[in-house]
């Protein structure tokens, strides 16, 4: 007797054996569902996975995304603490991680991530040998280097979201004094992500012309319009919007979907995130920072050669030192 379906379709093929553009999401707390209806709004993927040790919240999560399918251009959306459910994952976004305890050093929580990443990663390569590791988890810039180290992967498939974000909230304060949109505010948040990051007034400009050119003192402790206090609203505003309402989630979803959308659309985008720049800028050991990058279908395609400061460079060295000092501490890695 034949079935509804056999009588509604004739198979002609059979489908597709594998995805063709599936994300994994590790990690569905508040930044992991952030980043998953972001990626979902955007519709560059043709399946989505999510993965978590809580089963309970991991179905739920599912099952309320599957019921707004209707809207959405991904159809497939699962879920399984089990890493089989994200094979053949093109990109693997890792959110995952431990939050830092009351008066805990960092390097004592970098261990305690550490941890958790040697389960992760060698399940994320298992099933997705050639995948992009994409590092959500913060510290964001030594998990990129943990999860490098762990992966084995080379390191144009390994990146961090790093200043990506910081770099948005910077273009956003800019046009907000302007009362211009923030895409046509150029300029760029480097470095270590957060109170180290390097704000680089040198390159900021509207229309191609440098705010430095009309005003020399513009973000130096000279500048009498204040401008500088822009980068520091930048580094603040994370920790003002998670004491309001007790976690950040949606801007570094929607930064995260974008990175994402670069890559699987093979754009060919500049975005600020973290690699590997040792060699570069004078940094002689293997630690991740946020660079103008550029990204592809391969993962990292290049870095920009930023024409940068004397001081500039000078902050990128000692973030550079800083986050090594950490690293060079971890163990079993």
């Amino acid at each position: 007797m034949a079935t509804l379906k056999e009588k509604l379709m004739t198979s002609i093929a059979p489908g597709p054996a594998v995805p063709s553009n599936k994300i994994t999401i590790v990690g569905v707390g508040p930044v992991g569902m952030a980043c998953a209806v972001s990626i979902l709004g955007k519709g560059i993927c043709d399946e989505l996975a999510l993965v978590d040790v809580l089963e309970d919240k991991l179905k739920g999560e599912m099952m309320d995304l599957q019921h707004g399918s209707l809207f959405l251009q991904t159809h497939k959306i699962v879920a399984d603490k089990d890493y089989a459910v994200t094979a053949n994952s093109k990109i693997v976004i890792v959110t995952a991680a431990v939050r830092q305890q009351e008066g805990e050093s960092r390097l004592s929580l970098v261990q305690r991530n550490v941890n958790v990443y040697k389960f992760v990663i060698p399940q994320i390569i298992k099933h997705s040998p050639n995948c992009t590791i994409l590092v959500v988890s913060n510290p964001v810039d030594v998990l990129a280097y943990v999860a490098w180290k762990l992966s084995g992967l080379p390191k144009h498939r390994v990146i961090g979201s790093g200043c990506n974000l910081d770099t948005a909230r910077f273009r956003y304060l800019i046009g907000e004094r302007l009362g211009i949109h923030p895409a046509n505010c150029h300029g760029w948040i480097l470095g270590e992500l957060g109170d180290s990051s390097v704000p680089v007034w040198s390159g900021v400009n509207v229309a191609g012309i440098p705010f430095q050119e009309l005003n020399p003192a513009a973000g130096t402790e000279k500048d009498g319009e204040n401008w500088k206090d822009l980068h520091k609203q930048v580094v603040e505003s994370a920790h003002e919007v998670n004491r309001l309402k007790g976690y950040v989630s949606w801007a570094i979803g929607l930064s995260v979907a974008d990175i994402c959308e670069t890559m699987l659309k093979n754009l060919c985008r500049i975005h600020s995130v973290s690699v590997l720049v040792k060699g570069m800028y004078g940094i002689e050991n293997d630690v991740f920072m946020s660079l103008p990058s550029v990204l592809s279908a391969s993962g990292l395609t290049s870095v920009i050669n930023q024409k940068l400061k004397d001081d500039e460079v000078a902050q990128l060295k000692k973030s550079a030192e800083s986050l090594w000092n950490i690293q060079k501490e971890i163990k079993d890695l």
